[in-house]
C-alpha cells in the first residue's frame, strides 16, 4: 500500500483504489482500509482534507466544550466531533468538525454515523480548508438541511453565524472578541467569541 503525505488542502484522492471518482458510496468509504487519514465524499468523490493544526484543535475542543455544557448537560440533544461520519446522502458523507442533534432528531444518530442533517454544524476552517468549507460544505449543509452552520477562523478569532431560511443560508454576522453568538439551535449560549479561541 501507498503511503501517502497529508494534503496541504482539500483535494481529490485519486490514488485511492475503489470506484471511478464520481461514483463513491457510504458503503464503498466504510470498505476503506484504516489508513489514518481523514476522508469524506462530496459528490461521490473522495477527498482528502490536511491534518488539523493546533489552534484548530484548540478550538474544536473549546467548542466541544461550551455545546457540552449548553446543550448536552442541558438535556437538549447530543454533541459529536470529528471523527464521526455524517451522511447527507449516499455520495455526500462528511465529519464536521463539532455538530449538534436536538432530541426532536436522535433518530438520525447510529452507532457509527448519522444519516440526514444535524441541527447544527461547527467547522473550523483554516487557510488550507476555507474554501471549501465555505463553498462546498456551504452548499451541502443547506441542500441537506443543516438549520444552523457556524463558520470559524482561527487567525481572525471569528465565528459567522449562517442559519437556515427558505432553504438558503443567511449570515446573522461575523462575530468576535466579547461579542455572545446569537444561536437559534442554542439560544441559551452565554459564551464570549474570544473563549473558543486559545
Amino acid at each position: 500500500m501507498t503511503t501517502v503525505e497529508k494534503p496541504i488542502i482539500v483535494m481529490p484522492a485519486d490514488w485511492v483504489p475503489g470506484p471511478e471518482q464520481g461514483s463513491w458510496t457510504y458503503d464503498d468509504y466504510t470498505a476503506l482500509p484504516d489508513d489514518g487519514q481523514g476522508y469524506e465524499i462530496v459528490n461521490g468523490v473522495l477527498v482528502m482534507a490536511p491534518a488539523p493544526n493546533g489552534p484548530h484543535q484548540d478550538a474544536v475542543l473549546r467548542f466541544a466544550h461550551y455545546l457540552l455544557v449548553n446543550v448536552e448537560f442541558a438535556g437538549l440533544g447530543k454533541v459529536r466531533v470529528a471523527p464521526f461520519d455524517v451522511e447527507l446522502s449516499p455520495k455526500d458523507v462528511f465529519q464536521p468538525d463539532v455538530f449538534v442533534v436536538l432530541n426532536a432528531h436522535l433518530d438520525r444518530i447510529l452507532e457509527k454515523k448519522v444519516v440526514g442533517a444535524p441541527d447544527l454544524v461547527v467547522e473550523v476552517a483554516s487557510p488550507s480548508t476555507a474554501l471549501y468549507d465555505r463553498v462546498t460544505k456551504y452548499e451541502k449543509y443547506a441542500n441537506a438541511g443543516v438549520q444552523e452552520f457556524w463558520v470559524a477562523n482561527t487567525n481572525a478569532r471569528t465565528i459567522q453565524v449562517l442559519v437556515l431560511e427558505s432553504g438558503e443560508y443567511r449570515s446573522l454576522g461575523v462575530y468576535r472578541g466579547q461579542q455572545m453568538l446569537p444561536s437559534r439551535i442554542v439560544p441559551g449560549l452565554s459564551v464570549r467569541v474570544e473563549q473558543f479561541f486559545a
